[in-house]
């Protein structure tokens, strides 16, 4: 199978930076897009940022300018670069990957368990 661990996460006083990391490992062929995700106490899952396999990126709107995803793909690993954090931004933080096991198999959808980010005022 594959596992997905992320790390990074914290406590951060508003205006600061973090930097998380999901480092992908097990049956792996290939992955393809990668993102972010995250969850707020009581609300629901929200997307944050995803990468393709090529590296093309997208952000969610409250998070463009501030955050940067990047991959290394020889790693299997996906960076989120977070600054200007604001308390907004606090919550678990998710990692998820499309990943092809074998050549020619269909992908299946692999979720990080969550690092918490929280952001003091």
């Amino acid at each position: 199978q594959v596992q997905l661990v992320e790390s990074g996460g914290g406590l951060v006083q508003a205006g600061g930076s973090l930097r998380l990391s999901c480092a992908a490992s097990g049956r792996i062929f290939s992955i393809n897009a990668m993102g972010w995700y995250r969850q707020a106490p009581g609300k629901q899952r929200e997307v944050v940022a995803g990468i393709t396999s090529g590296g093309s990126t997208n952000y969610a709107d409250s998070v463009k300018g501030r955050f940067t995803i990047s991959r290394d793909n020889a790693k299997n690993t996906m960076y989120l670069q977070m600054s200007s954090l604001k308390p907004e931004d606090t919550g678990v933080y998710y990692c998820n990957a499309r990943v092809v096991i074998n050549y020619g198999s269909f992908e299946y959808d692999y979720w990080g368990q969550g690092t918490q980010v929280t952001v003091s005022s």
